[in-house]
């Protein structure tokens, strides 16, 4: 996830990509805006804009309320301008380079981009509407040629290196040498070492591909919108829980449909229709509307975009020395070389695609059984493997719902936290909020000062992008004399209560839940000293781990006897239905395993392309299925014109780091499985070596110093069910 090391005008450019920014947090140096005309004459002429003095609110949270959209343009140039200003004023130093005067200066530059970037790109995943996406289209060039402005800055340059040529010499501590090292980096990386034609082809290159991956998520966004199953017959209906209908009459007379039923692609719609619905036709045609966005033919078809961004990110990382672009990528990630990723998956998807293979054969059989005349296809797998999980362990997720509604799973969430760190939250209802369904907590430390706020907007709406992510508007960091306290936010796409119920979760979203609030815990317990090593700003294929680990909890008995009450009548979820729940664990973990990882193909066939020219998009893809071997039966858990996280996110030859991350985090909860689930020490010890310590040193030697060792894969294998016995 986050990943970029030059902060903080370069992280803003890449904010997109990332888990956030931030700004002070007593905004002491929001107003100490550099001594530049440009930016000077901007803040004059735009009196009252909201980002030009702190904000005058709790706990420095942004001024929602106040924040127009006529302020963004504005506030961007002024920032550009002055972090302009603070760039030349290095350069102009008549003193010798050092770490101080230009690493540690570089570092405390660009305040004002940053806290503008920090709400405005929040604001555009989680709440965006058609005045945000204009200005991000405007916005993005003027970052990208920024940032290429810094970094193919030679005179800049010339003084990182002059300060990384000494670095043997310099004292410095473990963090310091890795901000060094990582500055140093980034200009390189960022083409300081290119010809001057060299470093104007590549600022070409930059802001194509910026371009087009907006382009990329607007279209994405459009056909996700577009699509809708309108329903007007109740026989329809069939298998369908009451929660579901009554939802999707909701959802029938929101978008004008009234006395009809509506079925969308947004996860909490579909996935229980392919699961529960019984007419196959209906499935069909939902199931063909979620894995055909982007490639329908028409004014938002992606196919030629993608194609084009692959090219240009080929030519890109060839202009940089780089043999692909997954290579260039992964010389930043514990992985390395897409070789390395590629040795992984092919450990783990012989045996994944053979109990895939296996389950594929159950359910063919339980439709032969029941004298369906058909093979089983893609919009079959949820309704008929929820059939054999019923009959093999007498148990479907719709049992599980009344007893994770979401107040109470946070609560869990809560608990847990509470029992491994000792911190504790108390609601707010007074503090600004970006829509009126965002919740607001403050987070106490164990020692009973506050130490962050955390924001949870849960459920799902047009303007809020697919999936789940943490956030943050402001990071930690103690630097400059500013000593920020982190403001993060939780995003999910939950149905939203009906009648008189809560919001009632399935055990996957219950899941999520815990998943999300471990990346929330990993921004709040950091704490460093520079910004740009805070919290998630550690490699892509690391961030997941943090978060990979807190999931675990969820189903341990204790935890779940906390929270886990029905919501009429308060009842703990009973013990049998919990071992259920553990014996049903690995079910379908064939189906799960393979479609994540014929994403995570196809993502590195698309980045390990050599040649510029933009390939047929739909060719490439199947050619890239069929050569890894992918059952009828399976789509990629994203196919090629809908795969936001490679073409308009910031995962492009990364979609792996769940798997990767996943390895270290069921390595990593053997450790408490071994010394309790809630041992003090072990507790400890992840949360300083891990969750505080951010991207401050490497994170490989991090997890070794937490576990005692390097992490092995048969943990993940044996909770998938697929270590062989």
């Amino acid at each position: 996830m986050k990943g970029s090391t030059l902060k903080p005008l370069v992280a803003a450019i890449a904010i997109t990509l990332s888990l956030g920014a931030c700004s002070s947090v007593n905004n002491s140096s929001d107003s100490q805006i550099a001594p530049n005309v440009v930016a000077q004459k901007i803040i004059e002429n735009n009196a009252g804009n909201p980002f030009f003095a702190p904000y005058d609110t709790y706990f420095g949270i942004p001024d929602f309320s106040k924040i127009k959209a006529e302020h963004y343009l504005p506030a961007f140039k002024a920032g550009i301008a002055q972090h302009q200003a603070e760039i030349q004023a290095i350069i102009d130093n008549s003193d010798a380079p050092t770490f101080a005067n230009t690493i540690e200066a570089m570092e405390f530059s660009g305040e004002l981009t940053t806290k503008v970037a920090s709400v405005f790109y929040n604001l555009t995943g989680a709440d965006t509407n058609e005045q945000l996406q204009a200005i991000s289209k405007e916005v993005s060039p003027m970052l990208s040629a920024a940032g290429d402005d810094v970094l193919l800055n030679d005179a800049l340059f010339q003084k990182v290196k002059a300060v990384y040529d000494q670095r043997d010499t310099l004292n410095l501590n473990v963090a310091q040498a890795k901000l060094l090292a990582d500055t140093y980096k980034s200009f390189t990386r960022g083409g300081a070492n290119l010809n001057d034609a060299d470093k104007t082809k590549l600022r070409a290159l930059n802001d194509q591909i910026g371009k087009l991956s907006l382009e990329f998520g607007d279209n994405l966004l459009a056909e996700t919108n577009a699509f809708e199953l309108v329903i007007d017959s109740k026989d329809d209906l069939s298998g369908l829980p009451e929660d579901v209908i009554s939802i999707a009459a909701q959802t029938a007379t929101k978008r004008g449909h009234e006395g009809k039923w509506v079925f969308t692609t947004s996860r909490p719609s579909i996935t229980p229709f392919l699961t529960y619905a019984d007419s196959r036709e209906l499935r069909e045609k939902i199931y063909k509307g979620y894995v055909e966005r982007g490639n329908n033919n028409n004014e938002h078809d992606n196919k030629k975009i993608l194609a084009k961004m692959a090219a240009l990110r080929a030519e890109r990382a060839q202009l940089m020395g780089y043999k692909t672009h997954a290579h260039f990528v992964l010389e930043e990630r514990t992985a390395q070389t897409p070789e390395n990723v590629y040795g992984l998956l092919n450990k783990v998807w012989p045996a994944a695609l053979a109990q895939a293979e296996a389950e594929v054969a159950d359910m063919q059989q339980l439709i032969d059984s029941e004298g369906g005349d058909f093979k089983l296809a893609g919009w079959d797998w949820w309704y008929y493997s929820d059939k054999i999980r019923v009959a093999k362990y007498s148990f479907n997720e719709q049992q599980t719902r009344p007893y994770f509604s979401l107040e109470n799973t946070l609560k869990g969430v809560f608990y847990t936290a509470n029992r491994l760190y000792g911190i504790t939250v108390k609601e707010r209802t007074d503090l600004p909020k970006y829509n009126d369904e965002v919740r607001t907590w403050e987070v106490y430390d164990k020692d009973g000062e506050i130490m962050a706020i955390f924001m949870g907007d849960y459920y799902v709406r047009d303007s809020k992008r697919g999936g789940a992510w943490m956030n943050s508007y402001r990071q930690q960091y103690n630097m400059n004399g500013v000593d920020s306290k982190p403001i993060i936010v939780n995003v999910l796409n939950y149905p939203r209560p009906v009648g008189d119920a809560p919001a009632l979760l399935t055990f996957d979203e219950a899941s999520t839940l815990f998943h999300e609030f471990g990346h929330a815990l990993h921004g709040m317990l950091s704490d460093v000293k520079y910004r740009s090593q805070a919290g998630t700003s550690v490699p892509r294929d690391y961030v997941e781990f943090p978060s990979q680990v807190m999931e675990n909890w969820m189903t341990q008995p204790e935890v779940l006897a906390q929270f886990a009450k029905h919501y009429k009548t308060g009842e703990v979820i009973p013990q049998e239905l919990v071992k259920k729940i553990q014996a049903a664990s690995k079910f379908n973990q064939g189906f799960a395993t393979v479609e994540y990882m014929a994403a995570t193909k196809l993502d590195l066939d698309w980045h390990t392309v050599t040649d510029f020219m933009p390939k047929d998009a739909a060719k490439f893809e199947a050619e890239s299925l069929n050569k890894m071997g992918l059952i009828s039966e399976i789509a990629p858990r994203y196919r090629s014109t809908y795969f936001s996280h490679i073409f308009s996110g910031g995962y492009s030859a990364g979609y792996y780091s769940y798997l990767w991350s996943d390895i270290l985090g069921a390595d990593a909860f053997e450790a408490f499985k071994e010394n309790g689930i809630f041992d003090k020490a072990t507790a400890d010890a992840f949360r300083n070596n891990v969750l505080s310590q951010g991207g401050s040193e490497d994170p490989m030697q991090l997890y070794k110093q937490f576990r005692g060792k390097e992490a092995g894969i048969d943990p993940l294998l044996r909770s998938r069910g697929l270590l062989a016995k």
